[in-house]
């Protein structure tokens, strides 16, 4: 029987239920992966089930932290090197692990909330030269229709106390802190560019204001005697 979850500190009356649970032994750990199932309608095909992994006994814990990673089957299944997503979510895992308590919220909102189709067609028209914020104008969809009342709803019933938040991204912090969630600091998820992802990262920090170090878009010159790293087997 799942457990339902009402907690009116959250600005959306989100509502979810506790699906299911079950450790997962990863690459990083063990982790206890939660199920949630939100009641809240969703469109563009995004999905009603919500992931947490969670590392040690986080209930009425302070300074927990916590990444709230919306999914990227492209990256995070297929490899695609056109973002960041899968090097910041493999770096939370590594952070929360090293701590040995932790939460990872894996949002099932594609494509920064337009949905994995919308998506493939953004990408589509990146290629021809649009970068992702203007993809996304052209299709006359939201530069990101991410909403994080769900994860915020998600903490609650894992009993997380004080965070400190997984994210180079700033509105994201202001956003879960409009919800009520209590961020003590912010944790940068820093990943190198590659030659296919510097536009993408290059967009993040300087039309999405994304806390970025310059030295993220710096590429190690290939030495005398060495292939490309496209040619390296």
């Amino acid at each position: 029987m799942t457990q339902q979850l009402i907690d009116p500190s959250v600005a959306m009356s989100a509502i979810v239920d506790h699906a299911a649970s079950a450790p997962v032994p990863t690459e990083h750990g063990t982790f206890d992966l939660h199920v949630y199932r939100s009641r809240q309608p969703t469109d563009h095909g995004l999905s009603n089930d919500q992931l947490a992994l969670v590392l040690g006994d986080v209930a009425a814990a302070a300074s927990v932290p916590v990444r709230v990673h919306s999914e990227c089957i492209t990256s995070e299944v297929f490899g695609s090197l056109k973002c960041d997503c899968k090097g910041q979510l493999d770096r939370a895992m590594a952070e929360v692990a090293s701590r040995g308590v932790g939460v990872i919220i894996y949002l099932r909102q594609e494509g920064r909330g337009i949905g994995l189709a919308n998506k493939i067609r953004a990408y589509a028209l990146q290629a021809q030269g649009a970068d992702t914020i203007e993809a996304n104008e052209l299709l006359h969809l939201p530069v990101d229709a991410r909403q994080y009342d769900v994860a915020v709803a998600m903490l609650r019933h894992l009993g997380v106390g004080t965070v400190e938040l997984m994210t180079n991204n700033p509105e994201k912090v202001r956003a879960l802190r409009r919800l009520g969630l209590s961020i003590q600091k912010r944790i940068p998820m820093v990943v190198a560019a590659n030659p296919h992802s510097a536009d993408y990262l290059a967009v993040k920090k300087q039309r999405m204001q994304h806390e970025l170090p310059s030295g993220v878009f710096h590429q190690p010159p290939v030495t005398d005697g060495d292939p490309p790293a496209d040619d390296k087997k």
